[in-house]
């Protein structure tokens, strides 16, 4: 079995070994799922996170849970997969590939079960579609780094936001799979990387990232943003997706819209880089995307009042210079070019 990130893994028992990420930097903890609800609870308090990650968690999870329900002298049936489904769709409303990967699943299970797969057999479809969801993510990422890698300059700064690497994906990843590739051939390039607040997704994970890669690399509260551009040191700025709708717009963690405000007014490209299982033709435009609502207790609130705290924002499609996938370039995306790149 090729690995591609110790994000995520099969264990030698067959269950799902997740790497938590709310321990890191500081601890490597993993974590062996084999029923639906330790899965939902991974992907609800974010001990696994980014779009593509979750989709792929949850396929494999899904297909771990299976087995253990086998193992539990449970039986698999329509009605387990039905309220397997059910219960990982609702956890995080907003990163399409959830239930992308969660559909895949389910057709996975209705072929076996068509084909008078039962049990052991059962477990073994769901095992094979985890593990080709996962192998065609891997490809994906690395697909989206040769295409982004041509839009990043020799000598280039470079401004991420939130994490999007092999913690996020099932590779080498998305934004950061294109700041891996332009580093891996020679461009020379530093990276500044957003602390991403409320969680710290930028300081505690990219951060993380680029000192295992070996890419120089700087760390900045959310803030000092536009000071950085304004000076002129920032060349192009790139990010993630949890959800691109078929306008182009795109939803991504909190504060990417003001980024995006920041580079149009600084004159500075603004990539968005995303699979094709991040592109949801269903959603019209940024206004059909649920916005996930986060607890408030993950923001300091020693003064009694309300929170709001929004996981995404939505940045508009004339904000974005580009969308990078694994199908090519879309440049000034809209829903002409959009729907092209996927019909390839």
């Amino acid at each position: 079995m090729p690995v591609h990130t110790y994000a995520v893994a099969w264990s030698e028992q067959g269950n799902l070994r997740l790497l938590d990420q709310t321990r890191l930097p500081g601890e490597t903890r993993y974590l062996e799922i084999d029923s639906v609800e330790a899965l939902a609870e991974a992907i609800g308090s974010l001990r696994v996170r980014g779009a593509p990650l979750i989709g792929i968690a949850a396929a494999m999870g899904l297909a771990a849970a299976a087995k253990g329900v086998l193992q539990r002298g449970g039986s698999l049936d329509r009605e387990w997969l039905a309220a397997a489904v059910a219960k990982l769709q609702s956890t995080r409303p907003t990163a399409v590939n959830l239930g992308w990967a969660l559909s895949r699943m389910r057709a996975a299970f209705e072929r076996a079960w068509g084909e008078g797969k039962r049990g052991a057999e059962m477990v073994d479809a769901l095992r094979e579609e985890g593990q080709r969801i996962w192998d065609e993510d891997a490809a994906m990422c690395e697909a989206i780094g040769r295409a982004g890698e041509g839009l990043v300059p020799p000598g280039a700064t470079v401004l991420t936001h939130c994490n999007t690497g092999f913690l996020a994906t099932g590779g080498i990843g998305t934004a950061f799979g294109v700041i891996y590739t332009a580093h891996r051939a020679g461009k020379g390039i530093d990276v500044v990387v957003t602390e991403t607040r409320p969680l710290g997704q930028g300081a505690r994970l990219t951060a993380f990232e680029l000192v295992r890669a070996g890419i120089p690399g700087r760390v900045i509260v959310d803030s000092a943003a536009a000071a950085l551009m304004a000076a002129g040191e920032i060349d192009l700025v790139i990010v993630g997706a949890d959800r691109v709708a078929a306008n182009g717009d795109v939803a991504n963690k909190i504060g990417t819209y003001a980024l995006a405000v920041l580079a149009r007014a600084h004159d500075i490209p603004f990539y968005v880089a995303a699979p094709r299982s991040s592109i949801d033709l269903q959603a019209r435009s940024g206004d059909d995307i649920p916005i996930e609502r986060r607890p408030a207790g993950e923001i300091a609130n020693a003064a009694g009042v309300e929170v709001y705290n929004p996981a995404f924002d939505v940045t508009p499609a004339e904000l974005v210079t580009a969308l990078v996938t694994d199908r090519g370039v879309a440049e000034r995306p809209n829903a002409d070019s959009i729907r092209a790149l996927l019909e390839e």
